[in-house]
């Protein structure tokens, strides 16, 4: 008969012991070398990208970290588990024989973990998980979301800033929007990448190519309660790349305004996230801006203190392998202070 599963050592464990016999003695009440009491999923994942790619760069670009936070969570698991899991140098990266051993083991741990958490989200899932937004959402947020929770587009559509303070307060669970890495700290919210537009510029006749950041036109309009964070950004813009900015007071940011803008000027203006997906009139085209390309970044919040396992596991749904919509390409640009810039 098969021993209790309490009493059965984790495959991780045994081969830990194989390879440095032992190791997990220790001072009493502390996790002793070898030892999986302070191992997190979160590493157990980063091994399984690492295996998967054979790459640090590589596997860092794809769970969005540094690439030496990485190698020191590798080899904070390989000192917790005692073993090595990688033999490396500057040329390449293979598995040793005990990370292949084990790399099955964890995936097969990282399933019941995950399956774990979605069991528990749809116990919770009961109590709806309100999610505010400003002008953009993914095309499938519904179905992403529906496996772990209810979710609950709330009717309010508004600015970035107010969205985000909403959460802050209680008045929301979830919402996308831009915001600043001194934002997220000032109001107790974690924040993942959850999609980024690259922006163009509009200017009147039909060219259609190309154009350098620095011979567009950025509008700031003085409603800063409306156009605080794309004023901010603008206001950024300006500073580290040279963009000219020109100041209106009619709200003419978007809408048949700021096509009037366009027309008046003698240069392509800087369209805004909030029309990006704004139908043009015949007399005006949109054109690329490049050197650099300029990228808004679209963040999912929530309140750093949030327990809740149907609001957690929504955040995983919607953000896991999301990618990083071309941010960290050589040529992107995103202002200081955004939490994705590298």
């Amino acid at each position: 008969m098969d021993a209790p599963i309490r009493d059965r050592p984790h495959p991780c464990v045994g081969a830990a012991e194989r390879e440095y016999p032992g190791t997990r003695a220790g001072p009493a009440g502390a996790p002793a070398a070898g030892s999986i009491a302070g191992v997190e999923l979160r590493q157990l994942r980063y091994f399984v990208a690492v295996a998967e790619e054979l790459n640090f760069g590589r596997a860092a670009e794809r769970l969005l970290i540094a690439g030496p936070s990485l190698s020191q969570q590798i080899k904070s698991l390989e000192r917790d588990l005692g073993v090595r899991l990688f033999d490396r140098d500057r040329r390449s990266v293979a598995l040793t024989p005990a990370g292949a051993a084990l790399l099955p083991h964890t995936r097969d741990l990282l399933e019941r973990a995950d399956d774990l958490r979605n069991r528990a989200a749809r116990i919770a899932g009961s109590e709806p998980v309100r999610l505010g937004y400003v002008n953009w959402l993914p095309a499938d947020l519904t179905a992403r979301a529906s496996s772990v929770a209810r979710l609950h587009i709330d009717a309010w559509v508004a600015p970035s800033h107010a969205q985000a303070a909403r959460v802050a307060d209680g008045g929301l669970d979830l919402a996308v929007c831009w915001i600043r890495d001194d934002d997220l700290e000032k109001l107790g919210l974690g924040a993942r990448l959850i999609g980024a537009e690259r922006l163009y510029a509009v200017s009147a006749g039909q060219d259609t190519g190309e154009v350098r950041a620095r011979d567009t036109v950025a509008l700031l309009d003085d409603d800063t309660t409306t156009w605080l964070s794309w004023n901010d950004y603008a206001g950024r813009l300006a500073e580290e790349t040279g963009v000219p900015v020109a100041r209106i007071t009619d709200g003419g940011i978007t809408g048949p305004v700021f096509f009037d803008h366009v027309r008046r000027s003698g240069r392509p203006v800087l369209n805004s996230p909030k029309g990006q997906t704004t139908s043009l009139p015949p007399d005006l085209a949109a054109r690329p801006v490049a050197g650099p390309k300029l990228y808004w970044t679209w963040s999912l919040v929530w309140r750093r203190d949030e327990l809740r396992p149907a609001v957690l596991s929504t955040v995983d749904a919607l953000t896991e392998g999301v990618g990083d919509f071309g941010i960290h390409a050589p040529d992107a640009w995103l202002p200081d202070g955004d939490p994705y810039k590298r």
